[in-house]
């Protein structure tokens, strides 16, 4: 692809995103391509249809967060910004459900591994507790979004991340 080409298909793919985060899927793909500075024939040669661009809003935003996760940034920080992203996602979130789609198994897998990555690193250098899992990591960052969502508000992520750190470990009932 040439670099025009490249740099279009990107700015469709930002576009798309926050159009779909703050609007959801009713906006039609011409308007996504004016907002975008590009004709709607430059959007449908890249993405047919308007599942196909969703589709690809996914997985570049799941490729993204990907490479945040192996950039080196704190696991904390990154706990955080999975959070922020849930919440600035949910149209498109919504969008897969509601449309049945599904996020590559690889790319799923590929952002799963970078966060059991960063955890496993924060374990060995003694800032997490070491009886987290990634799938608590999951289903914590779930309960965050949904609780911001309801609340108005991600204060529950400091809390969850002082949960966290290392100290006395809860025992089961």
């Amino acid at each position: 692809m040439r670099a025009d080409a490249r740099r279009n298909r990107q700015r469709i793919l930002d576009t798309a995103y926050d159009v779909l985060a703050t609007e959801g899927v009713g906006v039609p793909i011409d308007e996504i391509a004016r907002r975008a500075g590009v004709g709607a024939g430059t959007v449908y040669r890249h993405f047919p249809t308007k599942e196909s661009l969703i589709e690809a809003v996914v997985l570049d935003r799941i490729h993204a967060m990907t490479a945040k996760a192996r950039s080196g940034i704190d696991f904390t920080e990154f706990f955080a910004h999975m959070v922020e992203a849930g919440l600035a996602n949910r149209a498109v979130a919504d969008a897969l459900t509601d449309g049945g789609y599904q996020v590559p198994a690889d790319a799923d897998a590929a952002l799963h591994a970078a966060f059991a990555e960063l955890l496993q690193r924060a374990q060995r250098a003694r800032t997490i507790r070491p009886d987290i899992t990634p799938d608590d990591l999951q289903a914590l960052v779930v309960g965050c979004v949904a609780t911001a969502r309801h609340r108005g508000d991600i204060d529950l992520v400091r809390i969850v991340i002082a949960g966290l750190r290392p100290g006395p470990t809860i025992t089961g009932t």
